[in-house]
């Protein structure tokens, strides 16, 4: 695991962690019982099979 040498300030700290932005989840149209919903792309597989139920 990387250590640092020295101590970084408060404000590169800061600086470096409004860097990271959460991306939403990307929604694939998906049939399920005749009716089509959004639903995120690694949960396609689960929705085609019914092991998750679509939310009324």
């Amino acid at each position: 695991m990387a250590v640092p040498k020295r101590k970084m300030s408060r404000s590169n700290t800061r600086h470096r962690r409004a860097q990271w932005r959460a991306t939403t989840a990307q929604l694939v149209p998906v049939t399920v019982d005749g009716s089509t919903l959004m639903v995120p792309q690694r949960l396609v597989r689960a929705y085609e099979r019914g092991l998750l139920r679509p939310e009324d």
